[in-house]
């Protein structure tokens, strides 16, 4: 997602903010109604948002959470066509609610990819929103590979191919697509333990390199029925040869790009920080 498109989220997602008083003197909670986020959030039905809105509630139960504190189900008057007016429900969010809303919907959609950012800091500034934005797509694409990798052991140990078959497989694709470095050589160059997976410290676009080549051999494996070490492994190492000669064409070295954050450490921190977020967020008043 660039910074055009998240600038032109959050533009979106601001304009339908409210502030309503709470019950601690002159402070202000900051809300927003279901039917106006309702669109925000890719969701043409009301009945489907409601969905997602009560997966919501019980995931704020399920984590001993006053629900009463986040979500507030309220009526609203609204004109029709004809002139005539009828009362509709809606709910009363916190910025909690939003949060928990959009962890319940696609993100694979760019708008709850978005969400899923916007309403987990306690700040409007787009940087912030786009750093983390970022560090979730770090952390989405290492588990696609993880995801691929453990298919493609399936597929191989299917085929007649061991553990240790499986891992001589995966080092000769690395190689390939380094360059002729070795996992250890790359393990070495960017100062990553052994006894580390060398995919925990690498960016996201490398990271998205080695899971299109697993993907690719899986997928050849499948079609073509490939049995034994021998043919996988060339099947491998000629896929992350292609994916490094596009990379190429781009100006691109996989071997010569830094090392990213741990991707350990990443997910201690978000998991710490969305744990936070409830804490930070002010309640509704009551009742």
């Amino acid at each position: 997602m660039d910074k055009r498109h998240i600038m032109q989220y959050k533009t979106s997602f601001d304009e339908i903010a409210h502030f309503i008083n709470s019950d601690e003197g002159n402070e202000q909670v900051e809300i927003w109604f279901a039917r106006e986020l309702q669109g925000l959030l890719g969701y043409t039905r009301w009945e489907n948002f409601l969905v997602a809105i009560q997966r919501a509630v019980y995931s704020c139960k399920s984590q001993n959470i006053n629900v009463d504190d986040h979500f507030r189900e309220v009526t609203k008057m609204v004109t029709l066509g004809s002139g005539s007016k009828r009362e509709i429900n809606d709910y009363m969010l916190t910025r909690y609610a939003c949060y928990l809303i959009a962890q319940n919907g696609d993100p694979k959609k760019e708008e709850i990819a978005f969400a899923q950012s916007y309403f987990a800091i306690q700040t409007r500034k787009v940087e912030l929103i786009e750093e983390r934005i970022k560090l979730l797509s770090r952390l989405e694409t290492r588990e696609k590979l993880r995801t691929a990798e453990k298919q493609l052991s399936k597929n191989i140990y299917e085929r007649g191919v061991d553990e240790k078959g499986f891992g001589r497989i995966r080092s000769k694709g690395d190689t390939a697509l380094f360059g002729g470095h070795t996992t250890e050589d790359m393990k070495n160059r960017l100062g990553i333990k052994s006894s580390r997976p060398l995919a925990d410290f690498l960016p996201t676009l490398t990271i998205a390199a080695k899971n299109l080549a697993t993907e690719m051999t899986n997928h050849n494996v499948e079609e073509k029925d490939l049995i034994g070490e021998n043919p996988i492994t060339t099947e491998h190492v000629q896929n992350n040869q292609t994916v490094r000669e596009m990379l190429g064409k781009r100006g691109i070295k996989p071997e010569e790009l830094p090392a990213a954050e741990d991707i350990k450490k990443l997910e201690r921190r978000i998991s710490s920080d969305e744990k936070m977020i409830e804490k930070k967020v002010k309640k509704l008043p009551p009742k």
